[in-house]
């Protein structure tokens, strides 16, 4: 009798953690203003890359819920550490400085940075001597504008608090170019409001790598690992990929 209640309260106890696992919740922070990576529809739902990754990698972690907290820019990395999320997936580039602040998983895509101008400006060039004097826009606290400040430090560099006003800017006239993420500009330029503009020059960062934040030494960085090793290997990386660009950002 003793060891068939030993047995049951085994059971019991295995049940209850079992259940426990099942019943997890994790939230995802989203910035929700960077398209294609991240915005939001017509309804106000979160949409895009970003999003499409982090619900993939709750499913492979066998999350029960998958919640996405939305935060401005500039006090995202903060948030995280606030707990007011769980990981922080809204296409973050991978630096030393943002390190000392937050983990990273392993890249999960990459990018370049490159200028975007308008059509008519043929003789747009994106070395310093040409861009002296020149008002270059970009989204503040990114390696875009960072590059500008330390790199290009006679341009005049305008920063923004989201990539879609600094595009309003630069439509108005107000701006001579932008430098962002190559994919980010690549969807913008499709639409009726870049149809004007096109890319100018190379890219002046090759090799962007983005990864995705939790807090300094979450255990949480190691399952996100695992998961995103399996979605590139079952090939759903591939389809959401192939969802938003024409050719591989991995």
């Amino acid at each position: 009798m003793q060891n068939y209640k030993k047995f049951l309260l085994a059971a019991a106890v295995s049940m209850a953690f079992s259940a426990s696992a099942m019943a997890e919740t994790l939230k995802m922070g989203i910035e929700a203003a960077y398209p294609p990576f991240n915005n939001k529809d017509a309804s106000g739902n979160v949409v895009g890359f970003d999003k499409d990754i982090g619900d993939a990698l709750c499913a492979k972690m066998k999350v029960e819920k998958c919640e996405v907290y939305v935060s401005d820019w500039d006090g995202i990395i903060p948030a995280l550490n606030a707990k007011k999320f769980d990981f922080l997936v809204s296409s973050l580039s991978i630096t030393d400085e943002r390190k000392q602040a937050v983990d990273f998983t392993d890249p999960y895509y990459s990018n370049k940075l490159q200028f975007i101008a308008p059509k008519a400006t043929a003789d747009f060039k994106t070395d310093a001597a040409y861009l002296k004097g020149k008002i270059i826009g970009a989204q503040r606290a990114t390696l875009a504008g960072t590059y500008l400040e330390d790199k290009l430090p006679d341009t005049t560099s305008k920063l923004y608090d989201t990539q879609e006003n600094a595009y309003l800017d630069l439509t108005s006239g107000r701006l001579d170019g932008i430098l962002a993420d190559k994919y980010v500009q690549y969807e913008w330029l499709k639409s009726k409001d870049g149809s004007a503009y096109e890319f100018k020059g190379n890219p002046v960062v090759e090799s962007d790598k983005i990864g995705i934040a939790v807090r300094k030494g979450d255990p949480l960085r190691e399952r996100l690992n695992k998961a995103l090793a399996e979605i590139k290997a079952d090939g759903t990386y591939k389809k959401i990929n192939d969802k938003y660009f024409p050719f591989s950002i991995e």
